[in-house]
């Protein structure tokens, strides 16, 4: 375990020569975010909107404020009646500060269509913000990876040229590693001041990586900031809540999964077999055309260029998961964690396999680089061009067509990958 002054340097070599997670950048101190949302008479910052398991029909709020709220309520028109949604009470302590902050969901909403709310306190609300929901059938996102950073105007760079260029995006994902530091406050605020203006848009759907585990001396520790600063769908297991969860959007099943057994087993044990158990359930009671995984650490382990002792192989994470997407015919598995872009075609039965999920290890899009560091892969059909630099994914499709593309910041397009499915058989154009 790393003692208090141990340098980000000695750091990662340590992650390399143990096999823990890896990471960089060096711990910015950025300070709160001095720019409140625009609003009327009632100040709020960081307002987010976080998925549900359904987005046709619902949304969850989050926000926070500098002050406590006295009885906070969302105030929603919903065709003829303004609805009044009292909001929660989410407000938690970390990294030594109290963090005021608020939860409201809302539910009953109708597919394909748009509504304005207002936060509303006492005498005092905000101004009006949108809220859509999108078809049960047709969908798009943007994937993001590993945004954690020294300067997060790096990830709000990457993040701003991705909004510009998909305008008709739906929502979006993290894939992990959204900041370098889980216990230190003003990351988070940097990296939701870079995105400020989508988060309270879209739907947000959040995954944990390492680096939300870790304390401001770089031990291991609970994610106490990532678990109360969204709150994700439920998965009924009072030890592993909102860790792992699952949610519909259009035609797609979406599975968000835990890679973090290392960092957290001393915490809370067990996770792998409940998760296994949680995944099995949810996937056999799925009727979405496609299934979709999102994991952060990756199924693959890459060979270190100029090391004999850490060789390609599969992952502690490909062993426990990759027969269950074999099983239950998952379509898509998207990894992060490594900092590179990686298309490695479809895997069945740890082999190539045109039958298998499509296995899209999603790069990186923050400023922590690894240039030089991984050797190619047997399994690999595509590796971004090196020196690697920063990217974006675009996911969209409906029930018979799912489209992947991978871009750089400028919109050059490095790869693309295209799904069909006929007649409940899956066909690959790529």
């Amino acid at each position: 375990m790393m003692s208090k002054k141990i340098s980000r340097r000695t750091f990662i070599k340590a992650a390399l020569t143990t096999g823990i997670a890896l990471g960089g950048g060096l711990v910015l101190g950025c300070g709160g975010n001095e720019n409140t949302m625009p609003s009327g008479k009632l100040p709020v910052k960081f307002l987010r909107q976080i998925i549900t398991k359904d987005s046709t029909t619902s949304r969850c709020i989050m926000w926070q404020s500098d002050s406590p709220m006295t009885e906070p309520i969302i105030e929603i028109t919903i065709g003829d009646e303004v609805k009044k949604i009292p909001a929660q009470n989410s407000t938690f302590t970390d990294d030594d500060t109290e963090n005021f902050q608020y939860t409201a969901q809302i539910d009953g909403l109708k597919p394909n269509s748009t509504y304005e709310f207002k936060i509303v306190d006492g005498a005092k609300s905000t101004e009006n913000f949108e809220l859509k929901t999108y078809d049960e059938n047709k969908f798009k996102g943007i994937i993001f990876s590993d945004s954690q950073s020294a300067n997060y105007e790096v990830w709000g760079g990457v993040a701003k040229s991705a909004f510009e260029k998909n305008p008709d995006a739906e929502f979006f994902i993290n894939m992990g590693d959204l900041v370098d530091n889980g216990e230190d406050r003003t990351q988070w605020e940097a990296w939701m001041t870079q995105v400020e203006e989508p988060l309270t848009k879209l739907p947000f759907v959040p995954i944990m990586g390492n680096h939300e585990c870790y304390a401001r001396d770089w031990k291991e520790r609970y994610p106490m900031a990532y678990l109360n600063y969204f709150a994700v769908p439920e998965n009924d297991n009072k030890y592993f809540n909102r860790r792992y969860y699952s949610f519909d959007f259009g035609a797609a099943h979406f599975v968000v999964l835990d890679s973090q057994w290392d960092e957290l087993e001393t915490f809370a044990p067990g996770i792998i077999e409940a998760q296994i158990n949680w995944l099995r359930k949810d996937l056999e009671n799925t009727k979405k055309a496609w299934k979709i995984v999102c994991i952060h650490r990756d199924v693959l382990q890459y060979k270190i260029i100029d090391r004999d002792d850490w060789n390609e192989g599969f992952s502690s994470v490909g062993t426990t998961f990759m027969p269950e997407f074999d099983f239950w015919n998952v379509d898509v598995v998207f990894t992060a964690h490594l900092h590179t872009y990686r298309n490695r075609g479809h895997i069945r039965d740890f082999n190539e396999d045109p039958t298998g999920p499509l296995y899209i290890l999603t790069g990186l899009s923050g400023d922590v680089r690894y240039p030089g560091l991984w050797a190619n892969h047997t399994l690999d059909k595509f590796v971004a061009p090196q020196p690697e630099t920063d990217n974006f994914l675009t996911i969209e499709g409906d029930d018979k067509n799912l489209i992947i593309k991978c871009f750089l910041p400028d919109g050059t397009k490095l790869d693309e990958v295209k799904l069909t499915k006929k007649e409940n058989q899956e066909e690959i154009s790529e």
